[in-house]
């Protein structure tokens, strides 16, 4: 009886922006307000429901708005043109943990 070798199934080495992507909690029991720009004068696009995950492009200043996370002016981009405050997002930091926004 002979034995041959086995070539092992090998995963690409390219990694896709989406599978690389890190998703943020929104506060628990809480529906989030989605503007169009960082502040709360800005117009309401959608309403994220209760256990939303949201990935953060990059962050701006706006309004101060106090929530479940604190009290801050950090806004979280979370796609074009849609903005949540960083007071409902969970990211572990008081700060800025993207880059600010162009």
């Amino acid at each position: 009886m002979s034995v041959e070798p086995v070539e092992e199934a090998r995963e690409p080495l390219v990694t896709t922006l989406a599978a690389a992507a890190t998703y943020f909690s929104i506060a628990p029991g809480v529906r989030v307000n989605v503007r169009s720009g960082p502040g709360t004068g800005y117009p309401i696009v959608k309403v994220l429901p209760e256990g939303s995950r949201v990935q953060i492009h990059c962050q701006s200043p706006g309004s101060l708005v106090t929530g479940p996370y604190g009290t801050t002016n950090i806004w979280d981009n979370i796609a074009s043109g849609q903005y949540v405050s960083d007071a409902y997002v969970n990211t572990g930091s008081d700060g800025y943990i993207r880059p600010r926004c162009s």
